[in-house]
């Protein structure tokens, strides 16, 4: 019985011995033995995309966009929604370094605050796309940026309301979630064409939702009852909210020249119907040019810093035609 227990501590002896002489390099080998590079294929791929939430129909197609091209492309997808919540994206970020993800794909609630999560997805050798919104990190802690020019954005919109209002006026502005780095730049691209003429005599947020751009515009309507000539809404799910609450206080179409942001399904119809002169774009679909990113980092290529999506500005002439054809 003695010999028998002798025998099995030495065969544990060894086996420990044989493990601490394999060490780290053992694992990095096998590491390096299972990587698919520079060969990676979309099949290859576990992509990671804490979504931000579902605060609007422009998140719902992007969340879309990613989940039908993941599909379609064979990438094992791990998605969650954080409901706005920054802390419920680093905690899924998180879990998905634990995971070992390929690439993570981040889309900013707000634009700080990141540094942390973002240096541990590097030391864990995994490269982060933020997409659409943009963060204050440094630039080296992640792999590239790809979305929209928020601040293009901002400033497209006050070239449409400088046309609607060429002698001037007063405006309000209902602004995106604060810190979010569309609402950042949105608002400072717009000041910063606005003519001196307009003014903008009051900004709330609507945090980019139909339930709460309602009675910011309810409230606007009430204090600024007959000097509102002019609204910049951030998003076209706050101005469906906003449209609401003008039409709850007798306010006619045109009444109010509204500029929004986005170019969805629901910004089309409140163009055919009258309420909006301009809407400008901001595309979701992002889902195709994110993952063929991500498949350039899997096999070591060089991707640009920076990708900007092409956008445009869309009118109440083209709407009625346009809106058929509209993904989003």
């Amino acid at each position: 019985m003695f010999r028998k227990y002798k025998f099995a501590f030495v065969v544990m002896i060894v086996v420990l011995l044989l493990s601490a002489c394999g060490g780290g390099g053992g694992a990095e080998e096998a590491a390096e033995a299972e990587s698919c590079a520079p060969n990676c294929e979309f099949t290859d791929m576990t992509f990671c995309y804490p979504q931000l939430g579902a605060e609007s129909d422009w998140r719902t197609a992007n969340t879309a966009s990613f989940k039908e091209v993941a599909g379609e492309l064979g990438v094992r997808l791990i998605f969650s929604d954080a409901q706005q919540k920054q802390e419920n994206q680093i905690s899924a970020m998180r879990a998905c370094i634990q995971q070992g993800v390929d690439v993570i794909g981040l889309p900013p609630v707000v634009e700080d605050g990141w540094e942390a999560v973002l240096q541990e997805a590097k030391d864990a050798g995994i490269p982060v796309i933020i997409v659409d919104r943009s963060v204050t990190a440094d630039p080296s802690l992640y792999a590239s940026h790809i979305g929209s020019d928020m601040y293009l954005e901002g400033q497209r919109a006050a070239d449409e309301m400088n046309k609607l209002l060429p002698d001037g006026g007063k405006i309000v502005e209902l602004s995106g979630t604060p810190g979010s780095g569309a609402a950042v730049g949105r608002a400072d691209g717009f000041r910063a064409n606005l003519n001196d003429n307009i003014e903008i005599i009051d900004s709330q947020t609507g945090n980019f939702t139909t339930a709460e751009g309602k009675p910011v515009m309810e409230a606007f309507l009430a204090k600024y009852e007959g000097e509102i000539d002019g609204a910049f809404i951030h998003n076209d799910n706050m101005a469906i909210g906003a449209v609401e609450a003008m039409k709850a206080a007798g306010v006619e179409p045109g009444d109010i020249k509204i500029v929004s942001v986005d170019g969805t399904r629901g910004g089309f119809q409140l163009m055919i119907d009258g309420w909006v002169q301009a809407d400008v774009e901001c595309n979701p679909l992002l889902g195709p040019q994110v993952y063929d990113m991500a498949l350039a980092l899997m096999n070591g290529e060089t991707i640009d810093a920076e990708v900007l999506t092409d956008e445009t500005v869309y009118y109440p002439d083209e709407a009625a035609d346009l809106l058929p054809s509209r993904k989003y």
